[in-house]
């Protein structure tokens, strides 16, 4: 696997990127909160210490739910009921205080892994809302049978929302699946994309605006 690992004491992430690399996995270590936010996307799974320099990890993780599904075992020196339960509550697949037996954390690993694998259905290939249909694989969109063309960035748009059509998408998550950086992109493309989007299908009412949270393809 890609793992992410988000810990600033270099004794401990030395130990940690060696269990891990003679377990068959690849760590990109990081020390910021904001470089989970940056790299997560390229990660299967992310250790997470809670006490980073820059912002507190349990923020660091509020913030990546907001945008992304992936797997996330905290590993923190924080072991008081309080942080454990709102650390659970905010998303995370396990919590381990440290230290912490490095046998037990392959297999904390391997267990949110094979719990995340059985979840994730397969991604749909081709969706269809009204008589739009959106074929993922081939990036190709057509609209009553006739192929619409659209630039590289307005059919990445779309497909965040046509993998998820019906639900609700937030603003945050689609900078971040197109942009990679729902916290720092320049939201203003994104309007200029949707808007662009809405005149090439012609079907304005399948792509709503949510006020103050995001977008929604089809009902």
């Amino acid at each position: 696997m890609e793992i992410l690992l988000a810990e600033d004491d270099d004794g401990v992430a030395g130990a940690l990127v060696e269990v891990l690399y003679d377990h068959g996995h690849v760590t990109r270590r990081v020390t910021r909160g904001r470089d989970v936010l940056t790299y997560h996307r390229s990660s299967d799974l992310l250790l997470l210490d809670l006490g980073l320099p820059d912002v507190d990890g349990l923020e660091v993780l509020r913030r990546l739910r907001a945008v992304s599904d992936l797997s996330v075992v905290v590993l923190t020196a924080r072991g008081d009921e309080r942080s454990v339960v709102r650390g659970l509550r905010l998303g995370a697949d396990d919590y381990l205080v440290k230290p912490v037996r490095l046998t037990e954390l392959l297999a904390r690993i391997e267990a949110v892994t094979r719990r995340t694998a059985a979840q994730v259905p397969r991604a749909a290939r081709t969706v269809r809302v009204g008589d739009v249909e959106i074929a993922l694989d081939a990036r190709q969109v057509r609209v009553d049978g006739t192929e619409v063309e659209l630039t590289a960035k307005e059919f990445d748009v779309l497909a965040v929302l046509a993998r998820r059509a019906g639900t609700a998408v937030s603003r945050e998550q689609v900078l971040d699946e197109v942009w990679g950086d729902a916290y720092h992109a320049v939201s203003r493309s994104l309007d200029v994309h949707l808007t662009q989007l809405r005149a090439k299908l012609g079907r304005p009412e399948l792509l709503t605006t949510i006020r103050g949270f995001g977008f929604r393809l089809g009902d």
